[in-house]
C-alpha cells in the first residue's frame, strides 16, 4: 500500500528516487504514464496490468474511451528501478507535467502520483476550499 507525500528530486539524467517504503512494491517492475490531472501515475506492473485490462475492454466506437486509452498507453513506459531506488522519467512526459528538480511523491493506496510542487499546492488549496468537495464524495457512497 502507498500512502503518504513525499518531497523528492528529478536529477539532470532525469532520474526520480523513488521513497524507500514504497520500493518494495516497484522492485519487479512498474510503469509510469500521464496521470489524469497534471501530474504522472506510477504503477506496480501487477496493478497496470489490472488497469490495462480493464481500459483494454472499454468499447473502441466511445470516443472518450478512445482519447482515455491514448491517455494512458500512448504516454507509458516500463521501467525498473535501479539498486539505489531511482527510476529514469522519459523527457516527454517530465515536460507534458512540467516536472524538473523538486517534485511531490504521493501514495495513493494502490499507485503513486508524481507532482510539480506548484500545481500539488494548488490541488491541495482546490480540494480544501472547495465545499461542495464533501457532497461530491457523498456520492461516492463513502
Amino acid at each position: 500500500m502507498f500512502l503518504g507525500q513525499f518531497a523528492h528530486t528529478i536529477d539532470e539524467k532525469g532520474r526520480l528516487t523513488i521513497p524507500a517504503r514504497f520500493r518494495p512494491e516497484l522492485a519487479a517492475g512498474l510503469v509510469v504514464t500521464r496521470g489524469i490531472d497534471r501530474c504522472l501515475a506510477i504503477y506496480p506492473m501487477a496493478e497496470w496490468e489490472r488497469l490495462a485490462g480493464k481500459v483494454a475492454s472499454l468499447p473502441m466506437t466511445d470516443r472518450y474511451a478512445r482519447a482515455f486509452r491514448r491517455l494512458v498507453f500512448a504516454n507509458a513506459s516500463d521501467a525498473m528501478p535501479d539498486r539505489q531506488g531511482r527510476v529514469v522519467i522519459p523527457p516527454s512526459l517530465r515536460e507534458q507535467v512540467g516536472l524538473s528538480g523538486e517534485v511531490i511523491v504521493t501514495g495513493l493506496n494502490n499507485y503513486i502520483e508524481v507532482w510539480s510542487p506548484e500545481v500539488w499546492s494548488r490541488e491541495c488549496e482546490r480540494v480544501e476550499n472547495d465545499d461542495s468537495d464533501g457532497e461530491r464524495w457523498a456520492v461516492l457512497g463513502i
